[in-house]
């Protein structure tokens, strides 16, 4: 943990071969995220709901819609490399995104059913790759990189865990 309040476990870092232990405890990561950003978010109230993280940051509504809106591309993405040879993927604009009026009017807990509904799916599917699946790879036109999906799982898993801990250290903060 760190004291930077925009990246409270520290950036994705991982060095070296990807193991299947690894890729299972990430794996693990994404099928627990539901599940922990529901216990993040229980009990918070609509004020607390529309509370930045940090001076500057987004609501916690806005984070919540943030994870469904980020890991709805990631899956998509996925899908588009393992049917597709290094497929240029769609970046988009996840700071505009927030902006948009679904991010405001909709409940988190509409994005918490999505984000159930998906990760189960996601999770069988990365469960079902081989080693050979997770060696194929997508191309980012911004960042004009290659990704392999073992890489990019350890990501995603890490970005479930970084933003659910957005508002769980939030709430330590504030004692909520």
């Amino acid at each position: 943990m760190t004291n930077d309040l925009r990246y409270p476990i520290g950036k994705f870092q991982h060095t070296g071969d990807i193991n299947p232990e690894q890729r299972e405890a990430w794996i693990c990561d994404i099928e627990q995220l539901p599940e922990n950003l529901a216990a993040a978010l229980a009990g918070l109230t609509p004020e607390q709901l529309g509370t930045p993280y940090r001076e500057g940051g987004w609501t916690v509504l806005q984070v919540a819609h943030h994870l469904a809106d980020s890991h709805m591309n990631s899956f998509i993405r996925f899908k588009l490399a393992l049917t597709e040879e290094r497929p240029t993927i769609k970046p988009y604009e996840e700071g505009e995104w927030a902006k948009l009026q679904d991010t405001f009017a909709v409940s988190a807990e509409v994005s918490l059913n999505l984000l159930r509904a998906l990760h189960m799916r996601w999770a069988v599917l990365l469960r079902s790759m081989t080693d050979d699946d997770f060696a194929r790879t997508w191309f980012h036109p911004a960042t004009q990189q290659v990704s392999r999906l073992d890489h990019a799982l350890g990501l995603y898993a890490w970005h479930s865990r970084h933003h659910v801990r957005h508002i769980t250290s939030l709430r330590e903060r504030k004692a909520w």
